[in-house]
């Protein structure tokens, strides 16, 4: 039987929340006056009162001896955002409202332009430091990587989706994990392209026939769909074929979509899965508290027993084959994918479903999304969609597959996909807690440094980053892949290689970084050399997902068509729907 979280947080902090009291009452019970009946009320009112009062001196001892340490280091405290309510109630809301607003981070952005570009707000009485800053994000991430882990909150918030995996866990076991994976993201596996040829033909030939029957596609999932079937046959072997049902009709035909499209396995765990991110990201905005939200039922662990229902197959097919010695013939196939490679060192199904299902997030999620927006601004560009697709015909023709080596003689390509990370990165935002107190350089030449207390929830924003006219020029809010190739290249980013982080940086920088790049290269190239012209198809598009009439006055809003959702990645809310002309 599993304890639902609400107890266990408070079987956690109570002992130390009542302890004084429990003191108080003991203390005044004793007190000869406490015998007398008309006073016996006294110790249970102690115990009551005691709590505020303990609660008021914890925070004031908090308030200066932080004073005291950042004045000994010469540093000051971060601008705060202004909320007079209770605990930083006000704010607290405010970041709810904000994780539904369409927009990621909307709120960053308007903290940001009031008090700078580090913030730190109050919410339950927990603090947590915002920045879109890069230097405090290259201490965090790389100089400093020590002093920051993922910590002991996000470890419990994330353990009913993520488990033990890689992007839950901290110190030998995130490097045990790390030692596990970075074998099967080697040159020669990423630039094995059979596997994006096989799944990148199956996807764009049931989008074109999709097309010619009339109806605008759903681009994000037939990129959602090629890329699962990509990472389970890279990862494990095998695909799972999610791209056998079909893809869906608009909403407008959507009585098209057949029982077994409907019903499919695969559909069945990606809506498992996404829910189950977006449930994980909504309970970073209770900070440790977030059992309490969920006290008696933890809302995301259905959605992972549905994850690993469709996993459990997998699995079981690859024990089964090294219970029979079948792995056993051959150790050097054994080792050609992830999963046998896991199987040689453990043989526990906990392990092995936390780590696929890790991966899954890394291999599916992110480049769909790369791939999805870089649609999107295909459509939203057609002068740029002509000449891209003029290279892709220049270097490789109207039907070649593409070589490791065709990628790498194409600048703009590359450029086209690093302006698509830039203002869409697939992690908008991302956090790591302080270990120790320390502090952060000013950024200007008159400035103080920040004063970054122990145990710290820190949020970073690439996606505000990504963004900033001082770090990125005035044109910073534009679509425009030449940034990537001409003098603004470095004017701006090769001297601060961080104002440009959509893969992380550091000890923890993604391990499937080049194997993004190259499968996303992939398959635009096959998209365009099949389809010459990108439109977006609004008629098609879910009236739920479109920007509100609001956002025509945000110069960093305004030019959108669609809104956008933020699980563990970001994507196209009520999907990216286009219309494509054949070539």
């Amino acid at each position: 039987m599993t304890i639902p979280p609400g107890p266990v947080y408070l079987a956690r902090t109570l002992p130390v929340v009542l302890l004084p009291s429990v003191v108080a009452y003991v203390t005044f019970s004793h007190l000869s006056f406490s015998q007398t009946s008309a006073l016996g009320w006294v110790p249970l009112v102690a115990a009551v009162l005691v709590q505020p009062l303990v609660f008021a001196l914890n925070l004031l001892y908090a308030s200066v001896t932080t004073w005291k340490d950042a004045k000994r280091r010469g540093a000051v405290s971060m601008p705060r955002v202004h909320d007079r309510s209770p605990g930083g109630l006000r704010t607290l809301s405010k970041y709810g409202k904000m994780v539904g607003s369409g927009f990621p981070a909307e709120s960053f952005g308007e903290w940001f332009e009031v008090y700078g570009n580090t913030v730190m707000v109050r919410m339950l009485f927990e603090n947590r430091i915002i920045t879109a800053e890069p230097a405090y994000i290259k201490a965090v991430l790389a100089t400093e990587f020590d002093n920051y882990w993922k910590g002991p909150i996000d470890y419990r918030r994330g353990i009913s989706l993520l488990g033990t995996g890689v992007f839950n866990t901290d110190g030998d076991m995130w490097k045990f994990h790390r030692m596990m994976t970075r074998p099967f993201f080697s040159r020669d596996r990423i630039s094995d392209f059979d596997i994006f040829d096989k799944h990148s033909n199956d996807a764009i030939s049931i989008a074109a026939a999709r097309l010619r029957e009339g109806y605008p596609i759903d681009i994000q999932d037939v990129a959602s769909r090629f890329t699962l079937d990509s990472a389970t046959e890279f990862l494990f072997g095998k695909s799972v074929d999610s791209i056998a049902p079909g893809i869906a009709y608009p909403d407008s035909a959507s009585h098209l979509n057949s029982s077994t499209f409907l019903n499919h396995p695969s559909n069945t765990f990606v809506n498992a899965f996404l829910e189950g991110q977006r449930l994980h990201v909504d309970r970073s905005r209770f900070g440790s508290k977030w059992p309490l939200n969920e006290f008696w039922k933890d809302i995301v662990k259905p959605h992972r027993e549905i994850m690993d229902k469709f996993i459990e197959p997998i699995v079981q097919d690859a024990l089964t084959e090294k219970t029979r010695g079948i792995a056993e013939d051959s150790k050097q196939e054994a080792a050609e994918t992830l999963l046998s490679h896991l199987l040689q060192g453990t043989e526990d199904k906990e392990i092995i479903r936390d780590e696929i299902l890790n991966m899954l997030v890394a291999g599916r999620d992110t480049t769909s999304a790369t791939i999805t927006f870089a649609i999107y601004m295909l459509a939203e560009h057609p002068e740029l969609a002509r000449r891209l697709r003029d290279e892709v015909l220049d270097k490789i023709g109207s039907s070649r597959r593409p070589t490791h080596d065709d990628i790498k003689t194409m600048p703009y390509l590359r450029a086209f996909i690093n302006e698509t990370l830039r203002l869409y990165p697939p992690v908008p935002v991302d956090g790591r807690a302080s270990k120790n107190a320390t502090t952060w350089p000013a950024t200007t030449p008159d400035g103080r440094p920040l004063y970054v207390p122990a145990n710290t929830k820190i949020v970073y924003s690439v996606f505000w980053m990504h963004r900033r006219t001082d770090l990125w020029g005035p044109d910073a809010l534009e679509f425009d892949p030449d940034r990537f190739i001409d003098e603004r290249l470095h004017k701006y980013l090769t001297p601060n290689p961080f104002i440009f982080l959509p893969f992380n940086a550091g000890p923890r920088i993604c391990l499937g970084q080049q194997f993004a790049y190259q499968e996303t290269s992939f398959f635009l190239i096959r998209l365009l050399q099949r389809f010459k012209a990108f439109h977006f198809a609004p008629d098609a598009q879910p009236e739920s997902s479109k920007p509100p009439a609001s956002w025509k006055s945000s110069p960093v809003k305004a030019k959108e068509k669609i809104t956008f959702g933020t699980s563990l990645t970001m994507y196209a809310k009520g999907g990216l729907w286009v219309r494509m002309e054949e070539a």
